[in-house]
């Protein structure tokens, strides 16, 4: 099975994903959402009731709602579920974990994990995500990453230390509750400023959990990059061309 991407033992992910806890406010203003695409691909017809792991500020959830389910979204920071009932109130927040969500044996037809599947132990979170679905309920992962396949994107990546930028041919690990993955691609672009791009670099977990001394630098690498070697203004608006990756496996 090929894989890329970030490869993290458990003390490891558990530490950066501890720098999501809080800036629940600047994560909700800065990172992207997700093409209503993706979202139409994960999700079953006749789908009812769907699950949002790892939700975050509820970008994903939104998606999931505007499809007419029912949602409930769970995270492991308060932070970040205030954002999501205040932006998206819908939905039931819950606080949990992939691994431990304390919901009831199968309630929902679809679970989605939209860029948290990696700061989860996969196969642990496997046989949760099973129990709380239906029978043939589907598992859907997402990943939106930079198109490093553009070259200033490929350098602006490196620039910012955008570690979630999978090779072709990753598949995500899933545990033996699920059959075989099928996968979905989606291009797309994200109109942005310089100044965005700098606020977006702020929310990166490598950025979080870094010392002022490599923040500084990071920051001064993108300033140099952006504005003298691309030569854009500070309020000129730029096209960042993404890739939102999926895949979908139904439980055995």
């Amino acid at each position: 099975m090929a894989r890329g991407g970030p490869r993290l033992d458990h003390g490891r992910r558990r530490e950066l994903g501890q720098s999501f806890q809080d800036g629940g406010r600047h994560y909700q203003q800065v990172r992207p959402g997700y093409p209503a695409e993706s979202a139409r691909w994960l999700v079953p017809s006749g789908a009812r009731d769907a699950l949002d792991v790892g939700a975050g500020t509820g970008k994903f959830t939104e998606l999931l709602l505007d499809l007419g389910l029912s949602v409930a979204a769970v995270d492991p920071s308060a932070d970040m579920l205030a954002q999501l009932a205040e932006h998206v109130p819908a939905a039931t927040a819950v606080l949990g974990i992939a691994e431990a969500t304390g919901l009831p044996d199968a309630a929902f037809d679809v679970v989605t994990v939209a860029q948290a599947w990696h700061w989860c132990d996969a196969l642990r979170a496997s046989t949760e995500l099973a129990r709380v679905l239906r029978p043939h309920g589907t598992l859907g992962l997402v990943w939106n990453q930079l198109d490093t396949s553009v070259p200033w994107v490929h350098r602006l990546s490196r620039i910012m230390h955008a570690g979630d930028v999978y090779k072709p041919g990753h598949r995500p690990l899933i545990g033996p509750e699920f059959g075989a993955l099928e996968d979905h691609l989606t291009h797309w672009q994200d109109s942005v400023t310089t100044g965005d791009l700098m606020e977006l670099t702020k929310s990166r977990s490598y950025y979080l959990r870094a010392g002022e001394a490599t923040r500084a630098k990071v920051l001064a690498n993108l300033d140099w990059y952006l504005h003298e070697h691309l030569g854009h203004g500070p309020d000129e608006e730029l096209e960042l061309p993404y890739l939102t990756l999926a895949w979908r496996a139904v439980r055995a």
